[in-house]
């Protein structure tokens, strides 16, 4: 289920003016008492903000801010699809594999993406 609108707008509160969010997909943090996050994958960045205990919608503060070109994945989907970012385990649901895998082509793979047909826009 993607990111609602809403919660994209309260994102861009973390993000600088002229940063443009790309992908958005909400991940929980095995192993530790902070449980679940939003991983913002933007123009300039991959943020991971915090949501605290009891929300997966709602960003808190900045936990990490990585350079973009960093790797999300590779994303292990033997059990339950999980990843590994900056030391820390996290866990996805099975519909933002897509999502981690997209945002990692882009950085391992920017050839591989047809050209903007409306640039200007």
């Amino acid at each position: 289920m993607p990111v609602p609108a809403a919660v994209r707008e309260q994102i861009r509160a973390f993000l600088g003016e002229d940063d443009e969010i790309r992908y958005v997909f909400p991940a929980d943090v095995l192993m530790s008492v902070q449980s679940s996050v939003l991983v913002v994958v933007s123009s300039k960045a991959v943020t991971v903000l915090s949501t605290g205990f009891w929300s997966r919608k709602k960003p808190k503060s900045v936990l990490a801010r990585l350079p973009r070109n960093t790797v999300l994945g590779p994303v292990d989907v033997q059990s339950t699809p999980c990843f590994t970012l900056d030391g820390i385990d996290y866990e996805i649901d099975d519909e933002y594999v897509a999502v981690v895998n997209a945002a990692d082509s882009e950085i391992t793979s920017p050839r591989d993406f047809p050209p903007d047909p409306l640039p200007d826009l």
